[in-house]
């Protein structure tokens, strides 16, 4: 009898101080779905007469409504949490979470997703949560060199998350070769939100950023491209902006070479000219010589015939005197 007692003592201590093990905590609410001017009404059961505390998340997890309060006799509760107030920056529409946690049974909390819209038609608003990922990479990048990417997660439009190793935990790269390389523990936090990771590409080719955002139970993906080149578009700008000097000069240099052109086509020109006047004066001298000539002629034949006669006088005298 006594070690009846005993081993049903034990097994209540047992299951008191089991976590969870009979956890007596159900939440609800009054609507899924929740305009402006409604009240978001949450009801359920705890432990009797138990302090509860009551959270509502928005959409970019940052806690909107914080409140505590306590059970009835019975454990159950009834509790208008908010009215909903127009859309703003700190209350946009969204899907939103209430939890409700226990102070008294080891930490245990329970949730729920509702959604604050324009309207509360069900037909027309899902209770989902959408993530989005963005992913921010350059087009070209060198081989060797450090090139930074962004990455960008939201729901409903506003950032979510904060610890990167959590987020984007199952993030990789996959390289020109093949294979794939993971990035999860290589993100920087630049804000809530908004990630970047320095990478550099060992191999030429396409990079691929594969980007898998893990919140709340939904994942979301997002990709970008690097091709990765020998060289990175500074490298050829500055060939090109050097290619653009030495052809600068080259420019300068033929249009000095033009200007000599031209200056030499001037003392050709006048070379010439001068040619053409020096030949005219050749001309006119060659004529002048032929005159003098001919002149010349005409006065030497009269004595070049009369030294012929005496020439031809003296042979005569010459044969007579022989003959006497």
């Amino acid at each position: 009898m006594k070690f009846q007692i005993l081993f049903s003592a034990l097994v209540v201590l047992l299951l008191v101080n089991t976590p969870n093990s009979f956890s007596e905590l159900e939440l609800s609410t009054n609507s899924k779905v929740y305009s402006p001017e409604h009240n978001l009404q949450i009801y359920g059961t705890g432990l009797s007469e138990e302090n509860l505390i009551i959270r509502l998340f928005a959409p970019d997890e940052t806690i909107a409504k914080f409140d505590q309060i306590t059970t009835e006799l019975d454990g159950s509760f009834n509790y208008g949490l908010l009215i909903w107030p127009e859309p703003s920056t700190n209350f946009p529409y969204g899907t939103y979470t209430v939890e409700v946690i226990s102070t008294e049974q080891n930490g245990a909390s329970k949730k729920i997703d509702v959604k604050f819209s324009s309207t509360t038609e069900l037909l027309d608003v899902t209770v989902e949560r959408f993530v989005n990922t963005l992913v921010f990479a350059p087009e070209t990048a060198a081989i060797n060199q450090s090139f930074r990417v962004f990455v960008q997660t939201t729901s409903d439009g506003l950032l979510i998350g904060n610890d990167p190793t959590e987020l984007l935990k199952t993030t990789h790269v996959h390289l020109p070769s093949g294979r794939s390389i993971s990035l999860a523990n290589a993100f920087n936090v630049l804000h809530q939100g908004l990630y970047f990771v320095d990478y550099t590409a060992k191999e030429e080719g396409t990079h691929v950023f594969h980007v898998v955002a893990f919140s709340q139970g939904t994942t979301s993906h997002g990709s970008a491209a690097t091709n990765v080149l020998s060289q990175d578009l500074g490298g050829i700008s500055n060939q090109i902006i050097k290619l653009n000097s030495i052809l600068d000069e080259t420019s300068n240099e033929l249009d000095n070479l033009k200007s000599e052109i031209k200056g030499f086509d001037t003392t050709l020109e006048y070379a010439s000219s001068q040619i053409d006047e020096n030949i005219g004066t050749i001309s006119d001298s060659v004529k002048f010589i032929s005159e003098a000539s001919s002149q010349l002629n005409a006065l030497m034949l009269p004595i070049i015939a009369s030294i012929g006669l005496i020439v031809a006088l003296q042979i005569t005298i010459l044969a007579r005197r022989r003959q006497l």
